[in-house]
């Protein structure tokens, strides 16, 4: 079982994020121009999302995905062992968090490194079992306010399942990247459900057992919706009104799940 530590009133596996890291990622980092950065909410398929980029940048060979840990493709900057690596790069780094805006390294917001930010639909994050739902519509709102931005790309897990090909597109469109179709394709099929859930570089079956909770894990069943199999019809009422209420303020029909 994890233990989890608290900074700001957001629990953090004790073990993987040490509290120090937070205060230098806050305080100390800096984020290079040429950066890319994914940013998510826990629960929302982040490490599909990260395969997809990886894939990309090779324009859809296999061999970097095979050959190296998902976890040091694209560092976690609020880990230890991620935030040692990410100051040690010189060059252009592809990295990933799920921290919430007001705890990110402050030079971002006046940078252009690149940001993509994957939302899933709150009821869905609930039922992965992450405790703590209710900070997600914190980080929305947060991250959400940097939509506008030339340098941010918002993605939508249900657009990215049901659309797969035009979410790959619309994120080489973003980073400047020309893949022919072939390539394309190359990239839709090695980032599939499948395909990852084999590859032990990305389904984190190498990762210390006691890294990871008992009955756990990270590969799921990669559907949409799967929130109706589990919520009563009241449960599912309560929590509309509570999404309601939290993501009042947005231009209606925003969100996919509306």
């Amino acid at each position: 079982m994890l233990d989890y530590t608290c900074f700001e009133g957001i629990p953090f596996p004790a073990n993987l994020v040490p509290k120090e890291t937070f205060q230098n990622v806050c305080n100390k980092f800096v984020v290079k121009e040429e950066d890319l950065i994914i940013l998510t909410y826990p629960k929302s398929r982040t490490n599909w999302l990260i395969e997809i980029v990886c894939l990309i940048q090779t324009k859809g060979d296999p061999k970097w995905i095979q050959s190296v840990p998902i976890w040091d493709r694209s560092p976690w900057i609020e880990t230890g062992k991620g935030y040692d690596q990410l100051i040690k790069i010189e060059g252009p780094q592809l990295m990933t968090s799920h921290l919430p805006m007001h705890l990110f390294s402050k030079s971002l917001f006046s940078s252009k490194a690149k940001v993509i930010y994957l939302i899933r639909n709150p009821r869905d994050v609930l039922v992965s079992h992450y405790f703590a739902y209710g900070l997600c519509f914190e980080h929305i709102h947060g991250w959400l306010s940097m939509r506008e931005w030339d340098n941010f790309l918002v993605l939508y897990y249900e657009d990215m399942k049901k659309d797969t090909m035009g979410t790959i597109k619309k994120i080489c469109d973003f980073l400047g990247k020309n893949l022919d179709p072939d390539e394309l394709n190359l990239v839709l099929k090695y980032s599939s459900f499948q395909f990852m859930k084999e590859n032990n570089m990305s389904n984190y079956s190498p990762m210390e057992k006691e890294l990871i909770l008992t009955g756990f894990t990270l590969m799921r069943k990669g559907t949409i919706e799967d929130w109706k199999n589990h919520f009563t019809v009241a449960q599912a009422r309560a929590f509309d009104k509570v999404v309601q209420e939290k993501m009042a303020g947005f231009p209606p029909g925003m969100f996919p799940w509306e």
